[in-house]
């Protein structure tokens, strides 16, 4: 895959890696009290700590905005950096994504820990990244 493959701007994924970075260190600080609570009919959406956040609705307005291509690019680039795909698999990360996408993508990429590296170790595969262009 080539950058002119990808129908997602690059200013645009590294817009949301460094919100969801941003999110992150806020969940470092924060630590659940009872992992067992965590309910799975909650998946896809975002925590109830994160709803009245505003780096977080930004990111989630900005997700939902993108259209269906876009946000199945996005998805499919956090997997490869998250190691489910590789690099050479592109077309089947993003076949998958488009397989499984729904009106939840933006709950799911923010509920994914770890988003932000995933997103830069997927852009890096493809010999891309957000240094310099975000400050």
């Amino acid at each position: 895959m080539a950058e002119s493959e990808l129908d997602l701007d690059l200013s645009k994924i590294c817009w949301i890696a460094e919100r969801a970075r941003e999110l992150e260190v806020r969940d470092e600080m924060t630590e659940l009290e009872d992992e067992d609570d965590i309910d799975e009919d909650d998946f896809g959406h975002l925590p109830e700590d994160l709803e009245d956040d505003a780096t977080a609705i930004e990111a989630k307005t900005l997700i939902e905005d993108l259209n269906r291509d876009q946000q199945c690019e996005l998805v499919a680039l956090a997997w490869i950096g998250r190691g489910d795909f590789s690099a050479t698999e592109w077309n089947d990360a993003l076949a998958l994504a488009q397989e499984r996408h729904n009106d939840q993508t933006a709950g799911y990429l923010l509920g994914m820990p770890g988003l932000s590296d995933y997103l830069e170790s997927g852009l890096s595969e493809f010999g891309l990244s957000c240094r310099g262009l975000l400050s």
